[in-house]
C-alpha cells in the first residue's frame, strides 16, 4: 500500500471520533459530496479532475488524495490527469509545481488499483 493511500486511512482513523460528535456535519458533508460529484453536465469524471486542481492549488494532501483516487475510480486517464495539472501551474505557478507532481504521484498509486 503506497503513502496516498496511508493518508486516506490515517486521516480516516483520527476522525471518527469527530464525526461522533458532529454526525449531523459529516452527514450534510457526505450528501454534499455526492450530489457535487454525480454525472450530470459534466461527468463524474471532470469533476474529480476540477477537485484534484483545487486541491494542488490549496496544497491540501488529504484531498489530492482523495481526488486521486475519485479520478483513477471513475476511469481518468494519465493524459487527462497530466493536462489537468498544467493548468493547476499556469494558473498557480511554483507552488502548483510542488504540489502537482504529489497530485500525479498519488493518481498513478490509486490508478494501479483501480484500473
Amino acid at each position: 500500500m503506497g503513502h496516498y493511500h496511508e493518508e486516506l486511512r490515517e486521516l480516516q482513523a483520527t476522525t471518527q471520533e469527530l464525526r461522533a460528535m458532529i454526525p449531523e456535519v459529516y452527514e450534510g458533508f457526505a450528501k454534499m459530496h455526492h450530489a457535487a460529484y454525480t454525472d450530470g453536465a459534466l461527468p463524474g469524471v471532470v469533476k474529480e479532475l476540477i477537485a484534484m486542481a483545487i486541491a494542488i492549488v490549496e496544497g491540501c494532501e488529504g484531498c489530492i488524495a482523495s481526488h486521486a483516487r475519485g479520478a483513477a475510480r471513475k476511469g481518468a486517464t494519465p493524459e487527462q490527469v497530466a493536462e489537468m495539472i498544467g493548468v493547476a501551474i499556469q494558473m498557480q505557478g511554483g507552488p502548483a509545481t510542488v504540489h502537482g507532481p504529489k497530485a500525479w504521484r498519488a493518481f498513478s498509486e490509486f490508478r494501479e488499483r483501480y484500473s
